[in-house]
């Protein structure tokens, strides 16, 4: 299936692009940047102009197309809801989806994709106490709730011109590199986590792999059409959350957050912490929808257990991985496409040729500091990968695959890194956001070294 996806280079949609790919779908992204998204999303995603305050969409990432996946939107917890802040959330969901609509709409009855996937979410539902809310259960009161209603009435309007349309109530998202939980672990693991108001707040919650694989099931499934709820079948009171997550990372959670606290420094965005939404997905488990992490306990283990950060780059280009590798498994060139504020300098290589367990020896500087490092190659299999570990240097965890793909007459040059820096919660709460930034530099630096080098632009690029 070719699948075009909105949002696709959010918290969700980078993951559901990939997995996308990885099922053998071709994927194109509407982006309002699509030079920037291509950077971001992998070399496979095709990225298209939208713009969708101006109602504009590229219709070129239609032709073909089978279905829609559509997760753009402004995030709801970027600040307190001002009214300039309430009217961007409303226009990036309403006018956004609008747009999106209208545009399937104005194309040939034959060239429409069979299928729009739309995001929404449980706020529809608004606070609810105890009360076990399922996909019939009406939409409650409150901004978001109206907002979000607003949102599915504009995608349900693709029905009128012949697609299938599923719209997502999405829940509280839990995932690696982002979303609620990626806020809440640097307090926690200090220790300094507690309940939100009184606790008893049902939290309806969905580990990140299970909410995309949902997105999956409705693009692929036919049958699944209407409301969905995206959330685990075991929703947790607030007070059941905080503690099972303090106890899966081994720390105290006695340090609670009074609703009138909450209130006064977030305003009305504080009814997204307070607001009570006990929600079952009727729908997903009708459909035999396997949950991967149906328990808070399943989901937060697995998410908990790993401190690392795992990141992926890609770009294409025009040669052969034969024409590329050699370039890439000569130390020395490291030097070319490294950053010259880091002064990155090869001192000693083991071996007169890269290999399996040769040492490399670098000097580097970090925001100043000199450092020496040292790298162990675990892995050399010519020309289609290598990887590199660090086993002296500033980081407590560094691993690097760097794979050579052959595709579209060139090769997707990938690297997957994955790192842990040093002094645990401390170290990535005085130090995580500083390095996560100088690593986004350094791979951007390397990119467009590397086309420099070797030509092109990006092969998926449709701007």
């Amino acid at each position: 299936m070719t699948v075009v996806v909105t949002g696709a280079t959010g918290f969700v949609g980078t993951v559901l692009v990939r997995k996308l790919l990885a099922l053998g779908h071709q994927v194109r992204a509407l982006s309002r940047n699509p030079e920037a998204a291509q950077r971001a999303l992998p070399a496979r995603c095709q990225c298209f102009a939208w713009d969708p305050a101006a109602g504009t969409i590229d219709a070129r990432a239609f032709v073909d197309a089978d279905a829609v996946a559509h997760l753009a939107g402004e995030s709801v917890a970027g600040g307190r809801w001002t009214l300039r802040r309430k009217a961007a959330i409303r226009d990036s969901r309403v006018s956004g989806t609008r747009t999106l609509v209208t545009a399937l709409r104005a194309l040939p009855p034959h060239q429409r994709p069979e299928t729009l996937v739309s995001a929404s979410a449980i706020g529809v539902y608004g606070d609810r106490g105890d009360e076990i809310l399922a996909e019939e259960t009406p939409a409650g009161d409150g901004f978001l709730a109206d907002v979000c209603s607003e949102w599915e009435r504009e995608a349900f309007a693709a029905a009128q011109c012949g697609l299938r349309v599923a719209v997502i109530r999405i829940g509280i998202v839990l995932g690696r590199g982002g979303g609620a939980l990626d806020r809440m672990l640097p307090v926690f693991r200090l220790g300094g986590g507690g309940r939100l108001g009184s606790g008893r707040q049902w939290m309806s919650w969905i580990h990140l792999q299970d909410l995309v694989g949902l997105f999956v099931a409705a693009v692929e499934n036919v049958d699944i059409r209407g409301i969905v709820n995206g959330v685990a079948p075991e929703p947790a009171t607030n007070r059941e959350f905080t503690r099972t997550l303090g106890a899966t990372l081994g720390r105290p959670t006695v340090l609670p957050a009074p609703a009138f606290v909450l209130r006064g420094a977030l305003g009305q965005m504080s009814s997204l912490l307070l607001a009570s939404q006990r929600v079952l997905p009727e729908v997903a488990k009708r459909h035999g929808f396997a949950f991967a992490y149906p328990t808070l306990v399943a989901a937060l283990t697995e998410l908990c257990h790993d401190h690392a950060t795992e990141l992926e780059y890609e770009q294409w280009v025009p040669r052969s991985p034969e024409g590329i590798f050699p370039f890439f498994s000569d130390p020395h060139n490291l030097e070319k496409i490294t950053p010259a504020f880091m002064r990155f300098r090869i001192h000693h290589v083991s071996t007169p040729e890269l290999g399996e367990g040769t040492i490399l020896d670098y000097r580097l500087r970090v925001r100043g500091v000199p450092m020496r490092w040292r790298s162990h190659i675990e892995a050399y299999v010519p020309p289609q990968r290598f990887i590199d570990r660090q086993i002296r240097g500033p980081y407590h965890v560094w691993h690097h695959t760097h794979e050579f793909e052959p595709w579209n007459g060139g090769t997707i040059i990938r690297d997957r890194i994955r790192y842990e820096l040093p002094l645990g919660a401390l170290g990535r709460l005085v130090a995580g956001g500083i390095v996560a930034r100088d690593i986004v530099a350094i791979f951007a630096h390397r990119r467009a070294k590397v086309q420099e080098l070797f030509g092109s632009a990006d092969a998926g690029s449709a701007a």
